[in-house]
């Protein structure tokens, strides 16, 4: 009996985030403004959640599909199209956070000039930044973990910044593809020592994993008493 009421209690739990994160993401969201340099930062009055990822790996559109707005972010065939620390305000007065579209990186074409510049400003950024909350790494799911992933993850393992695992485009695999891939990932991570444990799957084409990324973001953000 208490298996069967603890798991009642988990799944009314879940429930419950699943909706704030879908109430939060229901609110306003607004482009404010991108940095190219650490003096342009805005103050930290409001908690952070970013994401970064190798060029194309669908950031903009994940953005676009947690928020359900197709526009909010931009999306480009070209890679590398991100140059700047792009920051989003989600939410209302008493309950706001931001949304950072950091740069990707693995993008060979980039100059070394631009790379290394880019490089310098996404470590101080998160070396220095005490509302950042959480970093999203996505990973596509077709390729995996590649080495410029891990160099991303090590970086953020420097800087002790928590970061979750999040695994893109996960409707291009067939359901055993889905599987190894995940648990290859899984696998993977455990060596970063600020990974969360959790991978989290999604696509934001058919929509997998986004209410779930939705209440995992919402949990950072502040709540109206």
């Amino acid at each position: 009996m208490g298996g069967d009421e603890n798991g009642a209690q988990d799944a009314a739990a879940l429930a419950r985030s699943i909706e704030h994160g879908r109430w939060l993401f229901a609110q306003s969201c607004t482009f404010m403004l991108g940095v190219a340099g650490l003096g342009q930062l805005p103050d930290t009055s409001l908690p952070e959640i970013a994401f970064a990822g190798r060029s194309n790996v669908g950031k903009s559109s994940l953005i676009n599909a947690l928020t359900a707005r197709n526009t909010l972010a931009r999306t480009s065939n070209t890679p590398g199209r991100t140059r700047e620390l792009n920051f989003f305000r989600l939410g209302g007065k008493d309950t706001a956070l931001r949304l950072v579209d950091l740069p990707g990186y693995g993008y060979a074409r980039i100059s070394r000039d631009t790379v290394e510049r880019w490089t310098q400003l996404l470590r101080a950024y998160l070396a220095g930044r005490p509302n950042l909350k959480r970093v999203c790494v996505l990973i596509d799911s077709r390729h995996g973990v590649k080495e410029t992933d891990h160099e991303i993850m090590t970086m953020l393992d420097e800087t002790a910044v928590s970061y979750q695992v999040v695994l893109t485009k996960f409707d291009k695999l067939s359901a055993s593809e889905q599987a190894a891939i995940h648990d290859t990932v899984v696998g993977q991570i455990r060596r970063h020592v600020a990974a969360h444990p959790e991978v989290i799957v999604t696509s934001s084409e058919d929509g997998t994993g986004i209410a779930e990324l939705r209440a995992k973001i919402a949990a950072f953000a502040p709540r109206s008493v």
